[in-house]
């Protein structure tokens, strides 16, 4: 009997509903961040009563069903799992959408079967709000390959809006598209990320500063840079209190870099540079292996590292590579982040990152090199469609 895997995200609603009601509450909060997303969410309107890590979509969410919630954390916390199983289920039915655009017809079932198993199963889906910006990424995408150039922006925006990640899949529009419409893409793209923090500035100027300027003091944690720069802790903030004081959120924090992040960021700006000058341009599968490229590019250059970021190189894994090469690689990074997070820093083993963030980087290096062997495996077009 054929397994019609277009069907995979209602079988993946269905199953997590199933996993959501056997599981405590507190087996749900397990390792992540519920916990704090709801404690800020209880401190009032960020960027304008408190400061804020993230970019303002998803603290405005979390705030919103804090007051649905009427206040009470274990309704907030299965109104944020829902709400993130939902953006899982919309992720993997773009995901098949994309593998069908990629390879025609049904698509590949193996690399279809696998990122269902790992999006239902890997708790990074549900402890973390990655899903969310994870579903923009693959939308832009789609919208990209689509020759929809336009909404493709607009969908990066919102992912720009929830975590800068998805702008990176811009990359894909330049390889992609000719520069006219690689301009309108972008265009759409930054044009209503700047305009949303414009407005946020203006109603709240101090708050939305704080927000903004709040990552770059938080120092490197979990990559080679932070082992050089003796960093052995994770990129958590300090106490909720300090959130309304915006000189709290430029404090430095950790020890400084001893390598720049502004020159690494030059280096790896030029080698992006490079590369895309290099390669001739391609069909959709190109673009998406150029953009797993700009990936492994960025995150070897990033003074930090969460593991749920793994979310954002899965699909990208296992749209590309080969099936069996595509499935090893995707375990083995799932492998390692777990080794990482909870297993080691969940119990203050935070020797153990002087192993994981050493194989992490290799692995990264490896993908590196197999996204770029896929671009040249894959036929180029003689040319892109024109406006």
């Amino acid at each position: 009997m054929k397994l019609h895997t277009r069907h995979l995200p209602f079988y993946f609603l269905f199953a997590r509903l199933l996993f959501t009601a056997a599981l405590p509450l507190e087996g749900l909060r397990g390792y992540g961040d519920l916990q704090h997303f709801f404690n800020l969410a209880a401190l009032g309107w960020p960027y304008f009563d408190f400061w804020v890590e993230f970019p303002p979509l998803f603290p405005f969410f979390s705030r919103l069903l804090y007051l649905l919630a009427g206040g009470q954390q274990h309704v907030y916390d299965y109104l944020l799992v829902i709400s993130l199983s939902l953006a899982q289920a919309g992720g993997l039915a773009l995901f098949l959408r994309l593998d069908g655009l990629l390879y025609g017809g049904e698509g590949r079932p193996g690399p279809r079967l696998l990122y269902f198993l790992l999006t239902l199963c890997l708790a990074y889906g549900w402890w973390y709000f990655d899903p969310l910006p994870v579903l923009f990424m693959l939308l832009g995408l789609c919208w990209l390959f689509e020759g929809r150039d336009v909404p493709a922006g607009l969908a990066l925006a919102a992912g720009a809006l929830t975590k800068l990640f998805p702008l990176l899949a811009l990359s894909a529009a330049w390889y992609r598209l000719p520069p006219r419409r690689a301009l309108r893409a972008t265009a759409a793209a930054l044009g209503v990320t700047a305009l949303v923090y414009a407005l946020l500035y203006v109603a709240s100027p101090e708050m939305t500063l704080a927000s903004l300027g709040s990552q770059a003091g938080k120092g490197s944690w979990e990559t080679v840079w932070a082992l050089l720069d003796g960093n052995l802790g994770t990129g958590n903030f300090g106490p909720l209190a300090e959130r309304f004081d915006p000189a709290a959120a430029l404090q430095p924090q950790g020890n400084p870099p001893v390598v720049p992040p502004w020159l690494t960021l030059i280096l790896a700006g030029l080698l992006g540079l490079g590369l895309y000058l290099r390669l001739p341009r391609g069909g959709p599968r190109s673009a998406a292996a150029f953009l797993g490229l700009a990936w492994c590019i960025f995150l070897l250059w990033s003074p930090g590292w969460s593991p749920q970021w793994v979310l954002y190189l899965l699909p990208l894994i296992m749209l590309v590579l080969p099936e069996k090469l595509g499935s090893l690689m995707a375990v083995t990074f799932v492998l390692v982040n777990l080794l990482e997070w909870p297993l080691l820093l969940s119990r203050s083993l935070n020797w153990g990152l002087w192993l994981t963030v050493p194989l992490r980087s290799l692995l990264l290096v490896l993908l590196a090199a197999l996204f770029w062997d896929s671009l040249r495996r894959f036929t180029p077009h003689p040319s892109v469609e024109a406006d």
